[in-house]
């Protein structure tokens, strides 16, 4: 059973940080791509950053980039997210997945993925 669970979120002023984690369990030799995702408020999940697990390739959103930077941890099948300069617009829940359920599929889509964790709150105050 393939397990993703997210840490590390909490409440932030705006310009400060944070780093979530993404711990993943089970059968995890065959992930391809792993990617940060976020959901506001009545808004649609969308895709913050994406890495290529083999090669260590990534992609950020616009309106991260700069300032996130995705990395992992084979060792320990864990994934970060690092969020530095933060913004209001930032919050929201935030969801790591893992897996692309197809080769060809687009890796900042949310629709690609076969594995998702829980989620974990981010908040930045102005």
């Amino acid at each position: 059973q393939v397990r993703l669970v997210e840490s590390g979120g909490g409440s932030v002023q705006a310009g400060g940080s944070l780093r979530l984690s993404c711990a993943a369990s089970g059968y995890t030799s065959s992930y391809n791509y792993m990617g940060w995702f976020r959901q506001a408020p009545g808004k649609e999940r969308e895709g913050v950053a994406t890495i290529y697990t083999p090669g260590d390739a990534t992609w950020y959103a616009d309106s991260v980039k700069g300032r996130f930077t995705i990395s992992q941890d084979n060792a320990k099948n864990t994934f970060y997210l690092q969020m530095n300069s933060l913004k209001p617009e930032d919050t929201a829940m935030y969801y790591c997945a893992a897996d692309l359920a197809n080769s060809g599929y687009d890796p900042r889509e949310a629709g690609s993925y076969v594995y998702w964790g829980q989620g974990t709150q981010v908040t930045v105050s102005s």
